[in-house]
């Protein structure tokens, strides 16, 4: 099977070399399977300092038990003050643009693309190939920034000046190794973006009009959009920063510090959260698009609102480049420019309430099949409206500067990015398993991962919430150096082990994806009776897909179509479709 990497050979196609075929593939697919066993070995990376940070909060000083004196051999194995930082930076940096990004852009984006638009690959398939890369030497300096002298960057995941712009501050050539990572990882993904835009605009087949697509395909394009429009922007900040830093320059340096007048120290945040925010919804589109089109698998029925969803997309798409400043309510800015921001936040609230309503009304009535993809899809469910409720909370100008730097924003921001894209990287992999390996993953298994995950998960980040409006400060390594937060101690310990317990629940999700490559059993062309493109050719799919570049007769949720007597589904690609008419 060789990790359903070779898939069948086209009769014109001449077999590629080893190297070529495994690492150095300008095959979509290949290039997808790549992204997302890097996605997962840093996914386990990260979620392994969580364990690290949540000890310390836990049993503040205390040697770590098995590990703690290999890890932190100066202090006797407890986390020593230097490095508690460099846990939450590395953390937080590691998960949202080494883990989650790779799976649900790199990934999904990748195999489903083609596949799905069917097209033989994308449309630069060397920069394809040359934008994994580019992670790649981006994730091997991150590594490497561990083991320089005075160990990985430790100014926080969000890069702030001036910690981050000055070696006065914050020295050591981990600090810039961090930095020089994401950046080359900022331009990975903005090379993924042109791909992306272009193959899903030049190559669709013949009849797949824009309203024929997958809504998986317009939250992977409307994801691009946003990255080719703001990465630049990060990855200039990520630049400026580091000219601070190393050659004497004062764009972010300001003070005393500052070699010369001029530096601002805020206009690193307005250049980082004018990325940071549509961010959130570069990870979390491809997500809603994915659910909408799993509930209608699921659900056997049309997506509800079809064109609603994609012109809610769309809408959120365009706000999220301008609500970047809720995140500097408390740096002082004009109340009257705050409450701009604050009302153009709660605009966002309209259409992802669409998105809601579309989506409980196409599983009303539905002929459910509660497979763990659709479990997976209703965890993203109820974890984004959770985390979408407490941002109204949080749009509010009076009520943020209550709770700025607590753990009820920690709380609020991983129930709407982490939980909901975990889930969506967890959806995709259940989904697209078996058409991308020609095996199936175990189901019950599968159901003990999604609800242990899923009681575990709203455990963790529920009391982070409770604790935040307590007053509980994020990144503080102690919080029994506070009188006030003495009282809820308790509730830190009761994170450790909830924490504990969410981590350890993910090995069944790796034992079952690594014994499924070999020892699932043989997957059908189309296990989840779907009618996207995608699951009409084979599992794993020939090398370039389509020996015929297939035509395109409907949309991709015809379910329960009239005259259909042998099932209650119909593929794109059929011609009966034809009677349907327009979707």
């Amino acid at each position: 099977m060789g990790l359903g990497l070779e898939g069948k050979m086209n009769p014109t196609d001449t077999p590629p070399s080893f190297l070529r075929r495994r690492l150095f593939s300008t095959n979509h697919k290949v290039i997808a399977v790549l992204y997302l066993l890097t996605g997962i070995f840093w996914l386990a990376f990260g979620g392994l300092m969580t364990l690290l940070i949540r000890w310390q909060l836990a049993y503040p000083w205390q040697p770590i038990p098995l590990i703690g004196r290999f890890l932190f051999p100066e202090s006797g194995g407890a986390v020593t003050p230097e490095a508690y930082p460099m846990l939450f930076t590395m953390h937080g940096g590691i998960m949202v643009f080494f883990a989650i990004t790779p799976i649900l852009l790199g990934a999904l984006g990748n195999y489903t693309i083609p596949l799905e638009v069917g097209a033989r690959d994308m449309a630069f398939p060397r920069l394809n190939m040359l934008s994994y890369w580019f992670l790649v030497v981006g994730s091997l300096i991150l590594l490497v920034s561990f083991f320089v002298p005075g160990g990985a960057a430790g100014f926080g995941w969000t890069i702030y000046a001036p910690l981050s712009s000055s070696t006065e501050v914050t020295p050591g050539w981990g600090q810039d190794l961090f930095i020089l990572g994401l950046a080359l990882d900022a331009v990975s993904i903005l090379m993924g973006g042109i791909n992306y835009i272009t193959t899903i605009l030049k190559l669709r087949a013949p009849g797949l009009s824009l309203r024929r697509l997958p809504l998986t395909q317009w939250g992977l394009f409307f994801s691009a959009v946003l990255n080719t429009l703001w990465l630049p922007i990060v990855a200039a900040a990520l630049f400026m920063v580091l000219c601070d830093r190393r050659l004497g320059t004062a764009f972010f340096v300001a003070g005393p510090l500052a070699p010369r007048a001029g530096g601002q120290v805020l206009l690193f945040q307005h250049l980082f959260w004018g990325f940071g925010h549509p961010e959130v919804y570069i990870l979390i589109l491809p997500v809603w698009g994915l659910v909408g089109d799993l509930l209608s698998v699921f659900s056997r029925k049309p997506a509800f609102g079809y064109k609603a969803t994609v012109l809610s997309m769309l809408t959120i798409t365009i706000l999220s480049g301008v609500v970047w400043g809720h995140h500097m309510f408390t740096s002082g800015m004009n109340p009257l420019v705050g409450k701009a921001f604050m009302f153009l936040t709660i605009a966002v609230s309209v259409p992802t309430a669409i998105f809601f309503f579309n989506w409980l009304a196409t599983l009303w009535r539905g002929s459910i099949r509660l497979t763990v993809p659709l479990l997976f899809a209703l965890g993203i469910v109820y974890v984004f409206a959770v985390g979408g409720l407490t941002g109204l909370f949080l749009a509010l100008q009076t009520f943020d500067v209550y709770v700025h730097d607590t753990y009820f924003v920690v709380g609020h921001f991983h129930y709407t990015l982490a939980a909901s894209v975990l889930f969506g990287a967890f959806a995709f992999i259940y989904t697209w398993f078996p058409k991308i390996f020609g095996r199936q993953m175990d189901e019950q298994m599968g159901r003990l991962h999604f609800w242990l995950s899923f009681v575990l998960l709203n455990m963790v980040f529920s009391v982070m919430m409770f604790v935040g409006l307590h007053g509980h400060m994020r990144r503080i390594a102690d919080a029994t150096a506070y009188e006030f937060l003495k009282p809820i101690q308790p509730l830190n310990v009761f994170l450790g082990w909830a924490v504990l317990g969410l981590v350890a629940s993910q090995i069944l999700f790796f034992y079952n994806f690594f014994h499924s490559l070999k020892g699932g059993k043989p997957a059908p062309a189309n296990p989840w009776e779907a009618g996207s493109l995608a699951w009409t050719v084979s599992s794993p799919p020939p090398w370039h897909n389509y020996e015929v570049i297939p035509q395109v007769w409907c949309g991709p949720h015809e379910y329960g179509a009239p005259g259909l007597t042998d099932r209650d589904w119909i593929s794109q690609a059929d011609p009966r479709a034809k009677t349907l008419g327009e979707s």
